[in-house]
């Protein structure tokens, strides 16, 4: 039996969303140790697995492996639809583990549009191939359809930048009792509709804080100017999606991330893709007075809700 185990993402948001542009999309976002997802596979004659959205993975990964079968299961999961990258991290846990077990390559890069995955942002797919904190290089606009291409067709954003985290960051997540992040049909027509009307002045706002605030931020180890940097590019891309999601940030992020925003040991907030889960940036030094203050929030915005601490992660995943 083999074990695939890999980490949440935070998905920080895109570089530019206007056709205006010659580069669409571009995300950022970072690798997270906790919460993950841990998949264990043996050879099978056929598929076995008792998780759906599983099933469905490994059903496409023994396809396009070309092997007989595979005998699956679920250890651990991410939240679906939380803003965590549950749908990657899964696919391509699944697709790794069903090599391992029957003695195959996996080119988890070129087989994730096979599967679904890796479309518009790359994130998921380089974090799960190496970890860190990670800017994809986007798509050429002139690419871009109004129809969701077919699966297979596109190919993975390029890894445009990559630094370690500082082992000294922590990543603060407060994931309220909300609905669930738009996925499937309605996010893909939610990006349409935010794409075809997106203000290119706000993307060069961006390009402007990512190149002259985040990277060097990183490249310095500064927790508090990389989090300041993170919470103008989640608010800068909200503005994008406010008539898609009923504000800046989605109800009751809002709340969430104004209250951690006050808090001095929080560097910057923001909500992670679609929601609901809400980011903080801390340091180790910080932890429980972060985590006090992300119950803080909660209590503030009368929701309830889990609240829970994270290092980032700078490997990819791990196969056992």
């Amino acid at each position: 039996m083999v074990r695939v185990s890999t980490g949440a993402r935070i998905h920080f948001g895109f570089l530019n969303l206007s056709l205006a542009r010659d580069r669409l999309y571009g995300g950022v976002g970072v690798a997270l140790d906790e919460p993950r997802v841990v998949v264990a596979a043996e050879p099978g004659a056929d598929v076995q697995c008792r998780h759906p959205a599983a099933r469905e993975y490994a059903e496409q990964a023994v396809e396009l492996l070309g092997v007989e079968g595979v005998d699956l299961s679920v250890e651990r999961s991410l939240p679906r639809h939380a803003g965590l990258g549950s749908g990657t991290q899964l696919a391509l846990a699944v697709l790794r583990a069903v090599a391992a077990a029957t003695d195959r390559e996996a080119d988890v890069r070129r087989l994730a549009p096979e599967m679904g995955r890796g479309g518009r942002s790359g994130v998921g797919v380089a974090t799960f191939e190496a970890g860190g904190a990670v800017l994809d290089a986007g798509h050429p606009t002139a690419r871009f359809t109004t129809d969701r291409p077919e699966d297979g067709s596109w190919s993975v954003p390029a890894v445009a930048a990559r630094h370690e985290v500082p082992v000294s960051w922590r990543f603060l997540l407060v994931v309220p009792d909300a609905d669930p992040g738009r996925n499937g049909a309605a996010e893909e027509s939610s990006m349409r509709s935010v794409v075809e009307r997106a203000d290119a002045q706000t993307g060069d706002r961006i390009a402007g804080i990512v190149t002259r605030r985040l990277l060097p931020a990183l490249a310095e180890g500064s927790a508090e100017r990389f989090g300041e940097a993170v919470e103008s590019v989640g608010r800068l891309n909200g503005t994008w999606y406010a008539d898609e999601q009923g504000g800046v940030y989605r109800p009751p992020v809002g709340a969430l991330v104004s209250s951690l925003s006050e808090s001095p040991v929080v560097y910057g907030a923001g909500q992670s893709s679609w929601g609901p889960c809400v980011y903080g940036v801390t340091d180790a030094d910080h932890v429980d007075e972060a985590v006090e203050a992300g119950r803080a929030a909660l209590a503030d915005a009368d929701i309830d809700g889990s609240v829970s601490v994270a290092r980032g992660r700078n490997r990819g995943a791990r196969v056992e």
